[in-house]
């Protein structure tokens, strides 16, 4: 071994020993124990001075798939920091993949004071009659209407049930039962002793 290649050799182990100190230093102030709990797939920015956070639409359980026809409901917070009150008063979606149902203005207090929140403690935005199927992963672009912001585009993430998300309620409304299959009913019938009919 040459006395250069050596001396590479050394510099490279003293390297790879530093490694797991080096990746150490990101535990400090900024270390994720230390941040507001958020969930880790949801959409979050702050824009016109509004802070929108943990922003996502709930879909199925995982594994599962949102029928078309079924509801999801929005979830997300919202801080007003502008020094006047504002308030959501609609949610667009595209009409290829359903409607959104808005019952009531959401008040934003000004200064930050409090957060609205959406989605908690019960469902109030909800994307109803879904055009197509969701499992979960999609992202759906909303538009949030703000009486005094205007319109806010986000690109809203649809999680499953499952990991932080998993003691969350289940989505809103009631899924469409599929058409009996006829035959699938006859044969059932058979097996208990029924006749078929013709």
């Amino acid at each position: 071994m040459t006395r250069n290649s050596r001396h590479r050799a050394i510099a490279a182990a003293a390297f790879l020993a530093a490694a797991p100190a080096l990746a150490g230093c990101g535990a400090g102030f900024d270390a994720i124990t230390t941040q507001p709990y958020a969930p880790t797939e949801a959409t979050s920015v702050k824009v016109k001075g509004l802070d929108i956070t943990q922003a996502f639409l709930l879909g199925p359980d995982s594994g599962g798939t949102l029928p078309a026809g079924a509801s999801t409901p929005l979830y997300l917070y919202m801080v007003n920091t502008t020094g006047q009150p504002d308030q959501l008063v609609g949610v667009g979606v595209d009409p290829a993949l359903g409607t959104a149902k808005v019952p009531a203005p959401v008040p934003l207090p000004a200064g930050g004071k409090q957060a609205a929140v959406v989605g908690r403690p019960a469902h109030s935005i909800v994307i109803e009659q879904l055009k197509k199927p969701l499992r979960g992963g999609e992202e759906i672009q909303v538009q949030l209407q703000f009486e005094k912001a205007g319109i806010v585009p986000l690109r809203i993430p649809v999680v499953t049930r499952s990991r932080e998300f998993a003691t969350l309620p289940p989505r809103a409304g009631r899924l469409r039962r599929p058409h009996a299959d006829p035959d699938a009913v006859r044969h059932r019938g058979a097996r208990r002793g029924r006749p078929l009919s013709r």
